[in-house]
């Protein structure tokens, strides 16, 4: 799992018929200290998440394991919204 900040939506519409119903989501990877240091992926939105929100991420075949995605040609998926995030004890992130 990656924590990333959604940084905008992809319209596709026309897309693979198993793809059909599903929200995709521009997201950057974070770095420890809450700077956006990864390159961009296009994520399946699994949770209804929306730009500016701090998310958790998979890719690979993780990104198939969730109901959303389950069985579905995608290689990434958001998981889950971050209300907080903490490392030694320091707050990194509150929503």
């Amino acid at each position: 799992m990656l924590l990333g900040r959604v940084t905008g939506t992809v319209v596709a519409s026309q897309k693979e018929p198993l793809m059909d119903g599903l929200t995709f989501l521009v997201v950057r990877q974070l770095g420890v200290d809450n700077t956006e240091s990864g390159g961009y992926v296009v994520a399946v939105n699994a949770v209804g998440a929306g730009v500016g929100e701090v998310v958790m991420y998979a890719s690979g075949s993780s990104a198939r394991q969730t109901a959303v995605t389950q069985n579905r040609p995608c290689d990434a998926v958001i998981m889950a919204i971050v209300d907080t995030w903490e490392i030694d004890g320091e707050t990194m992130y509150v929503k």
